[in-house]
């Protein structure tokens, strides 16, 4: 048995807005499997479940049982209500245990750059490819006392066994730049009597 999380999932018969609505009432998010050429299979599934499953990771994969039978899935978009913050709707990606699938991890920066520096991230995040099995959390990149004018580019950072970053090797990650200079305070003008 598998250490992913498992979710009960039901095929939907009825579409549109007021079965979404029926669903949602219900405790269900309607979502979509889709993936490997086949149809797209339109699912009811565990509201709460699926939040718990979602909530502090991006790359989420999951078992969906349908019908006593089991499918792996990437969780590969989820819209939210913009003020209940519920989950409205979720698309899954019909993944393989092998499979290599192109995910969006965060770059997470590690260490204290050289003293009067600042890091600025060009980009957040990074597009890879890696096994659906083992998607890495986040990439690090590790600035520790990289001096004014260093430039990480996508060719350096450090990637875990059998990821592959989908960035030109050329592309800026994170630029170490100089602090900019306080300005001198403006001399006080003499109160007016």
């Amino acid at each position: 048995m598998s250490d992913n999380p498992v979710l009960l999932a039901e095929e939907r018969s009825e579409f549109g807005k007021g079965a979404a609505r029926r669903a949602r009432r219900a405790g269900k998010v309607p979502t979509v499997l889709y993936g490997h050429g086949a149809e797209p299979r339109h699912l009811d599934v565990p509201g709460h479940d699926l939040f718990l499953i979602v909530r502090g990771t991006k790359n989420a994969l999951v078992e969906l049982k349908i019908d006593g039978k089991t499918q792996l899935a990437l969780v590969k978009d989820v819209q939210v209500h913009p003020v209940r913050r519920d989950i409205l709707h979720a698309d899954f990606l019909a993944v393989k245990a092998g499979e290599k699938v192109d995910v969006e991890v965060p770059l997470v920066l590690v260490g204290e750059a050289a003293p009067a520096t600042q890091a600025a991230i060009e980009e957040h995040t990074i597009t890879v490819k890696a096994s659906a099995t083992a998607i890495p959390e986040s990439i690090e990149v590790d600035i520790t006392g990289l001096v004014a004018g260093t430039v990480v580019r996508a060719s350096d950072l450090v990637l875990p066994k059998g990821v592959e970053c989908e960035l030109d090797a050329e592309k800026d990650i994170v630029i170490i730049s100089e602090l900019a200079a306080e300005e001198e305070a403006a001399p006080e003008a003499p109160e007016a009597e």
